[in-house]
């Protein structure tokens, strides 16, 4: 169950080593994600968020516009704690909607995950 953005970047090289060795790869992730995207290589096991595709790639832009937007250091910090608190929440959000998904929960029970 990888965390998106740069930890997912970094995993991805040991689960392609893994792949290569003869394990199948199962990845657990929302259907939402910055670099998580399903692929051949991998066992896809998706589930629903509560936002689209735009709002999260907004909410990523905004807050690095946020940084180098003119403004007081102060104004400025305000903006980028704002776009990094609601960065969290959906990231928080996923980790929620992962652990209410009764079907998928019962598969990883199921299957020893």
């Amino acid at each position: 169950v990888p965390v998106d953005g740069s930890h997912w970047l970094s995993m991805r090289e040991v689960l392609d080593s893994l792949k290569q060795r003869g394990h199948e790869i199962v990845v657990v992730a929302p259907e939402i994600s910055l670099y998580l995207k399903p692929t051949k290589d991998f066992v896809m096991k998706m589930y629903p968020v509560p936002f689209t595709q735009e709002e999260l790639d907004h909410t990523f832009w905004r807050t690095s516009q946020d940084v180098s937007e003119e403004g007081s250091f102060l104004e400025r910090i305000v903006k980028t704690y704002e776009g990094v608190k609601n960065a969290s929440a959906m990231f928080l959000s996923t980790c929620a909607h992962l652990l209410y998904n009764k079907e998928l929960v019962r598969y990883l029970e199921d299957s020893k995950f």
